[in-house]
């Protein structure tokens, strides 16, 4: 394949809108903050059963955070465990309109 062949496409900076994702927004949220609990799991060299220990949580939630299987996961129980890793969590929501809105505008006759 040469160069010329290949398209440069800019991304929306959500890699799940730009594959398409219903709930896009959420499942990079979830992904952000299970980043999160990987790398203070990583910084602290706790096992998943380290982890267990000191916060309750089962090693084997740590262990499918660690896989990304994040989708028995809601947000809320996510930055619970960051809780219980004693981790402060700000969260900053932005609302913006979609660019390409599933809802057709009204027409103006």
């Amino acid at each position: 394949m040469k160069n010329d062949d290949m398209e440069l496409v800019r991304g929306s900076g959500n890699v799940f809108r730009d594959f398409g994702h219903p709930n896009a927004g959420l499942e990079q949220a979830r992904a952000i903050t299970a980043a999160k609990i990987i790398n203070i799991l990583d910084e602290r060299k706790l096992s998943t059963r380290d982890a267990e220990k000191l916060t309750g949580v089962s090693h084997s939630e740590f262990t499918r955070i660690r896989n990304a299987q994040l989708r028995r996961f809601t947000l809320d129980r996510m930055i619970a465990i960051l809780g219980k890793l004693d981790e402060d969590v700000e969260v900053n929501v932005t609302f913006s309109p979609r660019r390409h809105s599933a809802v057709a505008a009204p027409q103006v006759r």
